[in-house]
């Protein structure tokens, strides 16, 4: 064969394949009329926690119309979202997850540790997998069938603990924490983290104190801890609770002065809204994803959802997380789809949810959910889909000064006879 004639047969061939493109979408599986992935989301969007839970909720849908509207669904099943708010109210969410089981929701999502905690019991002899955007150690140790999309309360406190110790702590001997901590599972999980690598971590936990979300002054517990001489506050907490903590303590001379760390939970323009930008100015703490405005695949069309639809939200971290657990829900019902066909799927049952862990969830490996946070694999005995977190500042008014992504260790919970208790 010439070299010309080789040319020719080279570009026919091409052109046949182009040609033909079409032809193979077309043969693509198709979702029939009413064929639809079901999934339940909750949010805690109006009642003390809504400052946290109105911008994710927002996410969350936000999210699903894009999958839906620009990708087609998840493997060409649209997703059908039944979205409810929990109000951060322990006795909602029960009730919630029992219509989301009834209704036949493939899997459910929560925003907090705090609704976890409340579903998981009815969740987990039910074989009903969920997971938690905000998590905590008690959510999924032992592993059972709920799952953390990112680094837990626990995993924070650990990651704030070394970043201190290796780029602020200058003093000889043990540096000393106090810990103010929000009175559920968004506390107790740093507070459990604290209690079982202290020593490890070379620092000194010279008080624990707990706070509601009401709280409107924590004047008489920060007095007690001012007399302590700490080194630093570290809170895991929410916003609004973690503002009135930190001008507290600036009112009473602490800070500046003392290093205070947040948990991912408050570290959100939430916190330098309701404090005052001047008040918050050089607070550290830990987040799970991107600031918005960097450069990752995924923050265009986030962006563009998020200005078009909910322009309010933007620059909130919680609306990434959010946006981020849509996009991972849409992976997980993709794989499983492709593992376990949507005939297992569509009954909505005990063996869809099996088929959705163990053919969705369980397969999830190095999904790099646009970029926006760290990659999603599941590993066996550690249910945190996510193990990478970061290390943030407030400086000017605005989150900054991202650190390298921090790989949370595993830590087994189980094995020390207090926890839980």
């Amino acid at each position: 064969m010439t070299r010309k004639l080789l040319l020719v047969t080279v570009i026919l061939c091409l052109a046949l394949v182009v040609a033909m493109l079409p032809f193979a979408s077309a043969c693509a599986p198709k979702a029939k009329p009413g064929e639809v992935l079901k999934v339940g989301m909750m949010t805690p969007t109006t009642g003390i926690a809504a400052e946290k839970g109105r911008p994710m909720g927002n996410a969350n849908l936000d999210a699903i119309k894009y999958i839906n509207d620009e990708l087609g669904g998840a493997s060409g099943y649209p997703i059908e979202v039944l979205w409810l708010d929990s109000a951060y109210d322990a006795a909602k969410v029960v009730t919630i997850v029992k219509r989301f089981m009834d209704e036949g929701c493939l899997l459910f999502t929560t925003a907090s540790s705090k609704e976890m905690s409340a579903a998981m019991e009815s969740a987990n002899r039910a074989e009903f997998p969920g997971i938690t955007c905000f998590s905590s150690p008690i959510n999924y140790r032992p592993p059972k069938h709920i799952y953390g999309q990112t680094p837990d309360y626990g995993d924070d406190a650990v990651a704030f603990a070394n970043f201190y110790m290796k780029s602020i702590w200058k003093g000889p001997g043990k540096p000393k924490f106090a810990l103010h901590l929000l009175n559920n599972p968004t506390g107790y999980g740093a507070r459990d983290a604290f209690r079982a690598k202290a020593d490890e971590l070379g620092i000194e936990i010279v008080s624990t104190d707990e706070h509601a979300a009401t709280t409107t002054s924590e004047m008489e517990s920060l007095t007690r801890i001012k007399a302590k001489k700490p080194d630093v506050l570290f809170i895991s907490s929410t916003p609004a609770p973690t503002a009135v903590i930190i001008k507290n303590a600036k009112d009473l001379g602490m800070y500046p002065g003392i290093t205070i760390g947040c948990a991912h939970a408050s570290l959100t323009k939430a916190l330098i809204d309701l404090a005052g930008a001047t008040t918050v100015e050089g607070v550290y703490g830990t987040f799970p994803t991107v600031l918005w405005g960097e450069d990752v695949p995924g923050m265009a069309k986030m962006t563009e959802y998020c200005q078009k639809l909910h322009s309010a939200d933007y620059g909130n971290m919680d609306y990434i997380t959010s946006w981020a657990q849509s996009l991972i829900v849409a992976k997980i019902l993709e794989l499983a789809v492709k593992n376990a066909g949507y005939d297992v799927l569509a009954k909505g049952d005990v063996a869809a949810w099996r088929a959705v862990e163990t053919q969705g969830i369980q397969k999830l490996k190095g999904y790099d959910v646009g970029g926006l946070q760290g990659p999603v694999s599941y590993t066996p005995g550690d249910n945190r889909l996510t193990k990478y977190n970061r290390i943030y500042r407030i400086v000017d008014g605005k989150i900054a000064e991202p650190s390298a992504w921090v790989e949370a260790p595993l830590i087994k919970y189980e094995e020390y006879d207090w926890f839980g208790k």
